[in-house]
Formats: structure tokens, C-alpha cells, sequence
């Protein structure tokens, strides 16, 4: 059957089956040039939440090795907010986009920049080209072992630029930043990037959302939250995946009941809305189902500044979020 003939599911569905098998084989790590010397700000533009940067990253998944995807694009918000951590460590909030969609598109479409302004959380916003407008859930150079780790370093050496410092100001990292809590969150076609950061990125990993995304891959998720289960709120690993009918229901259906199983604090919210901000904060596993569209679950009911909120980041703002804790969690609309 010809590709324009698939379903988006189908696609999902056979790229899933071709993404397991590229990441047990595992791909070797070729090396890159110093991200310092290759890796530039391509264009910068501001408004009263922040600032966005544009980037060519040396480090970006692709291009890379047997892929024919060949942008490095990656694109970085750094809210107005934003402050320095201590001792230089930068929470940062890495989003993968899905299939036939680009840095850009997704970043509008699914309102990132402002989930986060909202969210009121002392982070960073990156979000990497995967393969741009394909319905292709390869990662590129992810694939390779502390690929991640090299993403983020580059991300954050490239904020450290003179043109990087000038338009960020106040807001701007610093010197020798370094990643501390990391949330990655990822929609549809983007959860097997996801998968590779957690599996094998060489940077710890806190907390992962997935916006009706998980198509396989599930075995990894798995591992990685029992791995982090009973630990402190600052350590655990956390697992947000919110779902619509057909397979990823199914996947999140049976992850959590293994995870139920191995002993991991869950819940479950089969009507949206019905748990209360006090439950999907303290769990370590939350399942929700959606009654919003695949396209429309990232943001439409603010679901991921809500992830943010209810997340182990330091925040340096107070926020009234919390003011009610317990009861149905209200939902409201984002506006546009």
C-alpha cells in the first residue's frame, strides 16, 4: 500500500514497529564538531512573555547518519521570568513535535511558549526539528547514547553566545550552565525521541508527558518510572500520558496496570477533570482521558502548563494554582 493511502494512525502504527527496532540496535555516536564553532543563533524575536531564539545546533538529532532529514533547527523560549538557578543549573522543558508538523507549527499550534509563560515555572522551553512535515518517528543522532545530554549542552553553550546574552538579559542562564530538572514532553509521532531520552540520553530525566502519544515504545516508559518509584518528589520519575480511543488507549490502559503492579503510586481519570490538582500532583503515574481531539490534547485545556504546575520544578513565582487542591481540578480554555 502506497504511504498517501495510511491512515495517520497506520503510520503511527508502522513507524512505531520500525522505531523499536532502531533503538534495540542502537546507533554508533559519530562525532560532531564543537558545538562552540558550529552551532549559531539564527534569528531572535521577543515579546512580553520572552524571548525566542532560533538555533542551528551541531547537536540537533539531525542531520544524521542514514537519515535523509537534514535540519538542525531547534528552537529555544526563554520566558521574561526566568532567572539563573543555583550554581548555574537550568530547568528545561523539551518538547517533541509529531508527524507533519515543524519546530515552528507545533510551537504555535500547541501554544508551548505560552503554557509555560503561564505556567509561571523558572524553565526553559526547547523544542528540536524532528523529521520536519513526515510522518516519520525516527530521532536521528537521539538514537546514540548521552545524545541527549549533548543536545541540552548545546542548547545551553549556544545561550551563552554575546547575541544569546544581549537579547535575553536578565533572563539569560549564564556561564557554564548546566541542565538541572528536565521535564520532557511529547505529542503523538514525538514519543519515541522521548523514549530515547529516558532510555539512554545520559541526562536524568524527571518527569514525561505524553499528549496522546503513546503509540509503543511502553516497555521503556515502564522501566523508567518503576525505576524512580518510592523516591522523593525531587528524584521520582513521573509519567503523565493522556490518551484518545484506539491504541493509545489500549497502551495506557495496560502500561499502568503494570506499573499498578510493580508497586508505583497511579491515577487514573477516566472523566477529565474529575481528579483534583492534590492527586496528579503526588502521583507518580497519571492517566487521563482525553475528550479532546489528537490535535487539540496538548493544549486546548491547558493540559501541558497543567503538568507544569502540578511538576517537582523549583519555581521562584507564587502561583494560586494550588489555592484549591482538593475536589474535581477545574478546566478551562485557553484563549487565543
Amino acid at each position: 500500500m502506497s504511504s498517501h493511502l495510511l491512515s495517520r494512525r497506520a503510520l503511527l502504527t508502522l513507524t512505531a514497529s520500525l522505531g523499536l527496532t532502531t533503538l534495540a540496535r542502537g546507533a554508533s555516536a559519530d562525532p560532531a564538531p564543537s558545538p562552540r564553532s558550529t552551532s549559531r543563533v539564527t534569528r531572535v524575536s521577543s515579546d512580553a512573555r520572552g524571548v525566542t531564539l532560533m538555533m542551528e545546533l551541531a547537536h540537533a538529532p539531525f542531520p544524521a547518519p542514514g537519515s535523509w532529514h537534514r535540519d538542525s533547527t531547534v528552537l529555544v523560549f526563554v520566558p521574561s521570568h526566568h532567572r539563573p538557578g543555583p550554581g548555574g543549573a537550568t530547568q528545561l522543558v523539551v518538547h517533541f513535535h509529531g508527524h507533519n508538523s515543524t519546530v515552528e507549527r507545533a510551537t504555535v499550534a500547541h501554544q508551548l511558549r505560552e503554557q509555560l509563560f503561564d505556567s509561571k515555572q523558572n524553565a526553559i522551553l526547547v523544542v528540536p526539528e524532528l523529521a520536519a512535515l513526515a510522518a516519520d518517528s525516527s530521532a536521528g543522532k537521539l538514537e546514540a547514547p548521552g545524545a541527549f545530554a549533548r543536545l541540552l549542552g548545546d542548547v545551553l553553550a549556544t545561550l551563552d553566545t554575546r547575541e544569546a546574552r544581549v537579547a535575553l538579559g536578565s533572563s539569560a542562564p549564564g556561564a557554564r550552565a548546566t541542565p538541572g530538572r528536565v521535564c520532557v514532553s511529547a505529542h503523538s509521532g514525538g514519543y519515541h525521541a522521548a523514549a530515547c531520552a529516558v532510555r539512554s540520553g545520559g541526562v536524568k530525566v524527571h518527569e514525561v508527558y505524553l499528549f496522546d502519544a503513546l503509540y509503543a515504545d511502553t516497555e521503556i516508559f515502564r522501566d523508567w518510572v518503576i525505576a524512580g518509584r518510592g523516591k522523593p518528589m525531587s528524584s521520582r520519575h513521573k509519567l503523565v500520558s493522556y490518551f484518545t480511543a484506539g491504541t493509545t488507549e489500549t497502551n495506557t490502559r495496560r502500561l499502568f496496570e503494570e506499573l499498578e503492579r510493580a508497586g508505583v503510586t497511579v491515577a487514573r481519570e477516566t472523566v477529565e477533570g474529575t481528579l483534583s490538582r492534590e492527586a496528579i500532583t503526588h502521583a507518580e503515574a497519571v492517566s487521563i482521558r482525553t475528550q479532546l481531539t489528537h490535535g487539540t490534547v496538548t493544549s486546548e485545556l491547558n493540559s501541558l502548563r497543567d503538568c507544569l504546575y502540578a511538576s517537582a520544578l523549583r519555581r521562584r513565582l507564587r502561583t494560586s494554582w494550588f489555592d484549591t487542591k482538593q475536589g474535581a481540578r477545574p478546566l478551562d480554555r485557553r484563549r487565543r
